[in-house]
């Protein structure tokens, strides 16, 4: 007897909701930018450049960013977004002070090194004079982290009792930063590591109790 039941409709593949599928599409703008960006700096890098990288229309991208400035301006943004939740995984591991500050610069030296988003934002940092528009403040949230955890670690008695440790963090910050672009200007940060681990143990040589 035959049967008299309905086939089942096909099933038609779910759609990704279309707020997911613009995040998506942002994030895929800005990963392109920063590779753009930290390959050929800002004044060299046209809208229609990441749309070409991206495989999208420029209008695509225009869409999500209104001009060069507001991608550039999304791009430091997102380099400063690296460091919280960096620190975050530190402090995690309830480390001794002195060694949370190696291991937030240890991490923090690796991401110079390997992470394009925090490469871009570096160097668009020392372009900011050609961007036109406002960034966000740099170094300065840097010395401050720094220099709270040269405290607990002079409190601590790991660090010598004549350390000053805001100046401490001052002269990290300047000696990293600096140590990163020279890096990047002769060996493409090849050799970030090798030359972060001279200034880290010339520092800490001589401020350091053990």
């Amino acid at each position: 007897m035959p049967s008299t039941s309905q086939p089942h409709a096909a099933r038609q593949p779910t759609r990704e909701p279309k707020q997911e599928r613009a995040r998506r599409t942002r994030a895929q703008i800005l990963q392109v930018a920063a590779e753009v960006f930290a390959q050929n700096g800002y004044p060299a890098v046209s809208l229609q450049d990441v749309a070409d990288r991206a495989s999208m229309t420029k209008g695509a991208v225009y869409h999500h960013y209104a001009n060069k400035e507001a991608l550039a301006v999304a791009v430091v943004h997102e380099h400063y977004g690296r460091w919280q939740p960096l620190v975050a995984e530190v402090r995690a591991r309830q480390l001794p002070p002195l060694e949370t500050m190696l291991a937030v610069l240890d991490a923090t030296a690796e991401a110079f090194r390997s992470d394009t988003m925090v490469q871009a934002g570096a160097r668009l940092q020392i372009e900011r004079s050609l961007i036109g528009t406002d960034l966000p403040r740099p170094y300065v949230g840097w010395q401050e982290l720094l220099a709270g955890l040269a405290t607990e670690a002079k409190t601590a008695g790991q660090l010598r009792a004549d350390t000053n440790p805001h100046a401490l963090a001052r002269v990290i910050v300047a000696a990293f930063f600096g140590m990163q672009h020279i890096s990047d200007m002769l060996t493409g940060r090849e050799d970030l590591i090798e030359r972060y681990t001279e200034v880290r143990d010339a520092i800490f040589k001589g401020v350091t109790t053990a």
